[in-house]
């Protein structure tokens, strides 16, 4: 252990380095430049650094130090003890206070109680770290047993190149768990590319996943290879696989089948290396059955199935989620780490989360922007949870229907009556949006405002 003595009073540097260096390593200082430089350039585990230096003030310089190296133990020394400047030292990051004259029987006591307590800081600190280890993977954060599961599933399926349909509510990660097998298996230096099935028509679908030739539609002015050829080798990611064509879904059969893809406009079928990982979160199972999926597609694609629970039935991962995200946004946003108050949490903590993950991380979004405090409290929180109405059919519901409190916005009373109904069809959009008179297009647009929270 290496000890470093500030003090611009030789006799005390003297007599306190012929009494610690039997025991350890000791530098001295007179003044804060020196002293700073030997703290940057030698391996310092504790410093005795005195309160009232003839050209700086201690607490100052103690501050300076635990910027630089939060790690070292530092113990002020003073003549002038007061209970004012002992409870400044403390706050400024002191691991004690000793008044002058030093007795230096009580210099070794406390020092070996110093470096005993920062051991036992740093092994608090690795044991942390092993267990934070332990609640993510490859960017996914949980501990509860429901998504340890799917760490497992990851952690068997990332180096076999069979395909995985992964399924779950919108905004569950399941793009997350697509990455994690990606790039924590043998395709890691490959490509991996993502396609929404959903946000694209299905000319321009077809063109971006199998590419076109040069003329073969209106605006095809050059060649372009499509995303299987992109991705050879690698992974391609369909997303929303649920609302894929009829027409597409054949090629993609093809593809499966035959490893080939035939572009746009040609007849040359090229050949191709690629792990597909579909995800959904509508029951395909349902689509078979009604036709609008196709059987065989659905079995080839469901090789290994990955559902993922929503944030309601894992609620002890939510505690863990509050914490990511605050210190993410706070350091996004270039402002301190901020707390919740013991209300805020609850309201966190009760709150049923309907747009799962990403709604938990658009509310500390929203939370980190706009409170202008350092503790986040509950008028800081978005108006869903404040309220606490995330959920209509909790609370909301009679035998007889819907019960709209009074005190709701307009469009607070129809995001409300959207969330039912779809909970009342189970959360089958294409029978919720017949129900409600809209298009599918039309409540898809909807639910992705109410998950992406207030504007």
């Amino acid at each position: 252990m290496n000890i470093l003595i500030i003090d611009d009073e030789r006799a005390i540097c003297s007599s306190l380095s012929f009494a610690l260096e039997d025991v350890y390593g000791v530098l001295t200082a007179s003044g804060p430049e020196e002293g700073l430089r030997l703290l940057d350039e030698e391996p310092i585990d504790g410093i005795l650094l005195d309160l009232n230096l003839r050209v700086a003030n201690g607490i100052d310089l103690l501050r300076v130090i635990k910027e630089r190296k939060p790690e070292v133990v530092v113990i002020m020394m003073t003549a002038y003890g007061s209970i004012e400047s002992s409870v400044e030292a403390i706050k400024a990051g002191a691991y004690h206070y000793l008044s002058k004259p030093l007795n230096l029987d009580e210099v070794k006591l406390l020092l070996s109680k110093a470096f005993t307590f920062q051991q036992l800081h740093r092994q608090v600190q690795a044991l942390s770290h092993a267990v934070r280890q332990q609640e993510t993977y490859a960017g996914i954060i949980g501990k509860s047993s429901a998504i340890q599961k799917v760490f497992q599933l990851i952690e068997k399926v990332k180096d076999i190149n069979s395909n995985v349909l992964i399924t779950g509510e919108s905004g569950t990660g399941k793009e997350l768990v697509a990455r994690a097998i990606h790039f924590q298996g043998g395709r890691q230096k490959r490509a991996f590319s993502v396609i929404n099935c959903a946000a694209i028509p299905e000319l321009l679908l077809e063109s971006e996943l199998f590419g076109h030739e040069k003329g073969a539609f209106t605006g095809a002015y050059q060649k372009q290879q499509g995303l299987f050829e992109r991705s050879d080798g690698g992974t391609i990611f369909l997303d929303e696989i649920g609302e894929m064509p009829l027409s597409l879904q054949a090629k993609i059969l093809r593809v499966i089948q035959e490893k080939v893809v035939t572009p746009v406009g040609s007849q040359q079928p090229k050949e191709v290396d690629v792990r597909i990982i579909s995800a959904t979160n509508r029951n395909l199972q349902e689509e078979v059955a009604k036709g609008s999926f196709r059987e065989d597609l659905y079995y080839r694609l469901n090789v290994i199935p990955i559902h993922l629970p929503p944030l309601r039935e894992r609620k002890e991962d939510v505690p863990l989620l509050i914490e990511h995200f605050l210190a993410f946004y706070s350091a996004n946003m270039g402002v301190r780490t901020k707390s919740f108050s013991p209300e805020a949490k609850r309201k966190l903590y009760d709150y049923t989360y309907p747009g799962n993950v990403r709604e938990l991380s658009n509310m500390l979004e929203y939370a980190v922007a706009l409170s202008e405090e350092e503790v986040i409290h509950p008028d800081d929180l978005p108006e869903a949870v404040r309220g606490n109405r995330a959920t209509p059919t909790r609370g909301h519901a009679s035998e007889s229907g819907l019960l709209i409190p009074e005190g709701l916005t307009l469009a607070e009373a129809e995001k409300m009556y959207i969330l039912y109904t779809l909970e009342k069809n189970e959360r089958h959009r294409l029978n919720t949006a017949k129900q409600l008179s809209i298009s599918e297009r039309g409540l898809r647009e909807k639910l992705k405002q109410y998950a992406r929270g207030p504007e």
